[in-house]
């Protein structure tokens, strides 16, 4: 079987929280590109690449200088935890050079590790319920001043201080602590209204409804998708910045940056409800990431006998909005440790990712730790997901096709096209033979990618039966189509650990 281009789109996150502070990880993915795009990813979501409060230590998300990608000694370090610029922009050249478009990690919502302070006008705020605060004022000396001594306005002369922020978070001597909002700023009204008002997360809340910090960031964004040629982004923390605030920035990076201005929101909530609406209220600039269907993932991961996976999308993005809901299983937020764990239980990963590779699904996002490892956990490589990704890319067709005899714990599929495929899902404690009817399955002989001892065969109509061993998954695709894809992943993936 010829392989040419991928039949459908598979992102790559290329890291988890725990990757070692080496400055490796833009050589290694450098040298990975190859690799990447033969598995069939088409996409590789890389991590924030900017100069973070703590140095090379800083996994990326406590922004201090977005024009520092690893260019200045400030923070204690010339390179970012990942590497310098000249070998970021190296492995996005890698990246797209073999085909894979390249998203870069946009983080607007705050600044961390100010320069230096000012006394600043504030307002306490009531932490559960931020639209109310203490009408008195408090003047406050407070980290609010950036002008990034070491940069020296290259790039950018803009400095920031109070004024271009809406408020900040304190620790008193006695270690209590709470969050204050700046005399003459709101709260940002388009945004999640958890706790009133979600506009508030860590740090220096950047005010992006402020006319000179707009401009900033525009200009900040054509220098930056000039300078890096990245292909879209992914952007952080979508529910705690006003949601005008992102469709004409990507209208202007699409007309002066080289990406054709493809865009992943991260608004965390499991309410689909919140999710659709984010997305009529941002104008459909975006795709989201479908927290709701990760969630609906954990829950049947840590309960399966309560679980009916006849509701598995139910309330879900993929089932509201399915062109914008970029699905995923875990990522770097959700992994053990951090603050928004929600972990996956391994045992039913195969099947959360056998929905999302093996289905009518967009944009489909495969966690590095999962495709790798995370050494830091003992976690080891997911089995199987290198073939569920290569079979999407180079196997799967369009039409998905359910098969009659789904229960509370079994689920059946067949992927119709050149090359069937039939997935059985079993969250059982017993193992289940489900039978199936497919005019494009008819007289094969098809081998389960997870348990190919036991080869099935259909008869000239297409029907059969499949198994599937209790909690497993089963992906059945024709045997010389096994084999194919055996030879193309001999030796994949490469070692997680390579990139310390």
């Amino acid at each position: 079987m010829a392989i040419d281009k991928p039949n459908h789109e598979t992102m790559l996150q290329c890291f988890e929280w725990y990757l070692p502070e080496s400055h490796n990880l833009w050589r290694w993915l450098s040298s990975q590109a190859s690799s990447v795009a033969h598995a069939g990813f088409t996409t590789a979501w890389l991590p924030p690449a900017y100069k973070g409060q703590a140095g090379d230590s800083d996994v990326g998300y406590g922004v201090y200088d977005m024009y520092d990608l690893g260019e200045f000694d400030a923070k204690g370090s010339v390179p970012t935890k990942y590497g310098s610029r000249m070998e970021y922009l190296q492995a996005i050249r890698a990246m797209q050079g073999n085909g894979v478009r390249v998203f870069a990690d946009i983080v607007f919502n705050h600044r961390m590790g100010a320069d230096g302070t000012e006394p600043v006008r504030t307002h306490e705020v009531n932490v559960d319920d931020r639209t109310r605060s203490d009408s008195t004022v408090v003047e406050r000396t407070l980290d609010t001043v950036y002008d990034f001594p070491e940069r020296g306005g290259v790039y950018s002369t803009f400095k920031w201080n109070w004024s271009d922020f809406t408020g900040t978070d304190y620790t008193t001597d006695d270690g209590t602590t709470g969050i204050m909002r700046f005399d003459g700023k709101q709260w940002s009204d388009n945004v999640s209204h958890e706790r009133g008002n979600f506009d508030y997360i860590m740090g220096d809340d950047v005010d992006v409804n402020e006319p000179e910090v707009a401009r900033e960031l525009t200009d900040w964004g054509i220098w930056y998708t000039t300078t890096t040629g990245v292909d879209g982004f992914r952007l952080d923390a979508v529910k705690s910045i006003d949601a005008g605030f992102f469709a004409p920035w990507l209208r202007t990076m699409q007309r002066y940056g080289n990406h054709p201005g493809i865009a992943v929101g991260e608004y965390w909530s499991g309410d689909a409800g919140e999710l659709t609406s984010y997305l009529h209220d941002c104008n459909h600039c975006m795709m989201l990431f479908d927290v709701a269907l990760h969630f609906r993932f954990e829950q049947a991961s840590k309960n399966p006998e309560g679980f009916d996976l006849q509701g598995l999308a139910v309330d879900t993005l993929y089932e509201r909005e399915p062109t914008y809901a970029c699905t995923f299983v875990d990522n770097h937020d959700t992994q053990p440790g951090q603050a928004l764990e929600s972990w996956v239980q391994p045992w039913f990963k195969p099947l959360a990712y056998a929905c999302i590779l093996l289905r009518d699904t967009v944009l489909p996002c495969v966690f590095f730790g999962d495709y790798y490892g995370v050494p830091h956990d003992l976690i080891p490589p997911m089995r199987f997901l290198p073939h569920m990704v290569w079979i999407r890319a180079h196997l799967l067709g369009d039409q998905v096709e359910a098969q009659p005899g789904d229960t509370a714990h079994s689920l059946c599929w067949v992927v119709e096209g050149n090359h069937p495929v039939c997935v059985v899902l079993n969250t059982g404690s017993s193992e289940v033979h489900r039978q199936v009817r497919n005019a494009g399955l008819a007289s094969h002989t098809l081998i389960d990618v997870c348990y190919p001892d036991a080869p099935a065969t259909t008869d000239t109509q297409g029907q059969g039966i499949m198994r599937c061993p209790p909690r497993s998954c089963a992906i059945y695709i024709d045997a010389d189509d096994y084999g194919v894809m055996l030879e193309a992943l001999s030796g994949t993936p490469a070692d997680g650990i390579a990139c310390a």
